[in-house]
Parts: C-alpha cells; sequence; structure tokens
C-alpha cells in the first residue's frame, strides 16, 4: 500500500468525506504572476501537494489571478458566490446544474472577460459555495470544447492549450485512445474490467473512480477486492451520497491497462444524466489518470494520450493505478 492509499484510508478512518467534484491535487502557479506563453496560449502550473487539490490561474475582467479547479466531469464552469459578491457579476438568472449527487437549482453569474488561455471567454457560470468547492471556481467543459489539458507527472506540471498545440504523439510509450463526447464529457467505449465491458467517463475532477451499481454486479466475486469501506463523496454543492470503496484488479481502455483500481460503487447521479445507469460504467479519477507518466485529454479532437510509465514489466501497456510516491 503507498502512501497516498494510507493518506485515503486515514480519511476513511476517520469518516471525511471524499470531494467527487474536486481532485486531490492542487496545481498553483509557480512565484509571481507569470505572463501567459505566446505559443501555447496557456500557464504551466506546478503541482502543490499530490493530496491536495487541483487548480489553474484565471482572470476575471482583468482581475485577478483566481484558483479555479478544472474538471473534465462538470458540466458547467462555476464561480464563488464569494468572488460574485467581490466583483460584482451581475445575474445571469438561475439553472439547473449537475453533479454526482443530483440536480440543483443555482444562480448564474455573467462572468465577462474569463481568461483561461490567451482568448477571453464570456460565460454564464453557476454560482456556488467557496467552500465547497474548495477553490474561487470550476473550469468546466464548456471552457474546455476546443482545448487540451495535459499532465506531466514527472515535472508535476499541468497545462491547458488549444487542441491544435503540437502533443507528444510520437514520444515513446504513447498510446492514443479514442473517444466520444457525452453532454460535453469525453467518453471511451472501448473499456473493459476483467473480461466485462464498460463505458469510462474522463472526470479530472473526482479524487477516486466511482463506479456504478451495474458495473458493480457485473464484477460481483473473485473480480473485485472488498476492503469493508463505506465512504461519503461531497459534490460541489455540498451534497453527500455514500459508496462502498473497493479495488478493481485490471480496467483496460483502449489497450491500455490499469491494475488494483481503487473505485467507490454508487449511485451517482451523473450516470443517470449521461443516460448510462443502466449499463456498466466507470468515472475515470485521478487516481487512475496520474498512474501515467503524462495524459492529455482533447476535446476538440476527442482522443486521450497517455505515456506509459518506464518499468522492467514484461507487459509494458500495464501500469499500476495504486502509483509510487
Amino acid at each position: 500500500m503507498t502512501t497516498r492509499y494510507l493518506v485515503l484510508a486515514a480519511a476513511l478512518a476517520n469518516t471525511a468525506p471524499l470531494s467527487a467534484q474536486t481532485a486531490t491535487t492542487r496545481l498553483d502557479t509557480v512565484s509571481g504572476v507569470p505572463e501567459i506563453d505566446k505559443t501555447t496560449q496557456t500557464e504551466d502550473v506546478q503541482f502543490r501537494n499530490r493530496d491536495d487539490r487541483m487548480t489553474v490561474p484565471v482572470r476575471l475582467a482583468g482581475a485577478g489571478p483566481y484558483q479555479f479547479l478544472v474538471d473534465t466531469g462538470a458540466d458547467r464552469t462555476a464561480v464563488s458566490r464569494q468572488l460574485v459578491a467581490k466583483l460584482n457579476l451581475p445575474s445571469a438568472g438561475d439553472a439547473a446544474l449537475h453533479s454526482v449527487s443530483g440536480v440543483s437549482n443555482v444562480s448564474t453569474a455573467k462572468v465577462y472577460n474569463l481568461q483561461l488561455t490567451r482568448t477571453p471567454e464570456t460565460v454564464d457560470a453557476a454560482v456556488l459555495d467557496g467552500a465547497n468547492m474548495g477553490a474561487d471556481g470550476i473550469v468546466g467543459v464548456d471552457l474546455l470544447r476546443s482545448q487540451r489539458v495535459q499532465f506531466d507527472f514527472e515535472k508535476k506540471t499541468m497545462s491547458i492549450v488549444p487542441s491544435a498545440t503540437p502533443d507528444f504523439n510520437d514520444e515513446r510509450g504513447t498510446i492514443v485512445v479514442r473517444a466520444k463526447r457525452k453532454n460535453g464529457r469525453l467518453v471511451v467505449t472501448d473499456a473493459v474490467a476483467n473480461d466485462e465491458p464498460l463505458t469510462v467517463v474522463l472526470d479530472t475532477g473526482s479524487q477516486v473512480s466511482i463506479g456504478n451499481r451495474a458495473l458493480r454486479r457485473r464484477l460481483l466475486g473473485d473480480n473485485l477486492v472488498n476492503i469493508n469501506q463505506s465512504v461519503e463523496l461531497e459534490s460541489v454543492t455540498g451534497q453527500r451520497i455514500v459508496g462502498d470503496y473497493m479495488f478493481i484488479k485490471q480496467l483496460t481502455i483502449g489497450g491500455v491497462g490499469l491494475t488494483n483500481l481503487a473505485v467507490v460503487f454508487t449511485d451517482a447521479h451523473t450516470f443517470k444524466q449521461l443516460g448510462l445507469d443502466k449499463r456498466p460504467a466507470l468515472l475515470l479519477g485521478m487516481n487512475a489518470i496520474r498512474a501515467f507518466k503524462k495524459v492529455s485529454i482533447d476535446f476538440a479532437s476527442k482522443k486521450l494520450r497517455v505515456v506509459l510509465p518506464e518499468h522492467s514489466a514484461l507487459d509494458v501497456r500495464l501500469a499500476d493505478a495504486r502509483g509510487s510516491n
């Protein structure tokens, strides 16, 4: 058991809720306020603490930067209630917000000149409590539709770049997995868990992967390792749902294998929203994504690219989802 899971197990023992719409790792800017790179049209950010949350600097109407979570599982961008008051952002009416716990009716704010890359955007952002998000806001898939989210876990950096920017496609150990878009999210249907087919949704906003009840029923028996833990998942709205914390022995996505993947099984609303509540499905969280050397999630080209870690295992397509420190 690695340090990461020792930390997670300690949190479970204290019955502290896991965050299902925020990530375990915070990505902060380096000292000062760096200029936006004119080539990549983005700012690289660095990991501060691998068990903290993941944020990227965002400017609003020339103010900031403010720390926003990057959540490929969130259907819309959000801004904290505290930041709305501070910047006196105008109301944009009400909207339905989907999270793992259900549908909530929330107010929205008109956010002008939201600058994630060089091109500013104007969005109607959901207004949520900053304490529930753990940040000033959330970058959802509505802002990522023409972007690519890149992780370099060796350099401990994350970048958000235009999809047309050159990728690490030719790097040794790179595997490309084709995906589809469903409600703005990237979904991979070429996936198998212990010989059972399933659908995988890429979700950088969840610290742990989440499986639905249909998947659990298919994997009952020797295919699952039950550590007899019930945990709470907390959404960005502050609502909580309960799930069972278990391990899947092997998950293969487009030919890329993950072993000993920690999964919380629960009836998350996201599955129902995407029409995946009746068949086996999984929200692939950061505990799986960080098992690789590099990862890019390209919304425009609908592709997932991973660079496999270098090791001496005979099957180079297998990566241990428990990782190492």
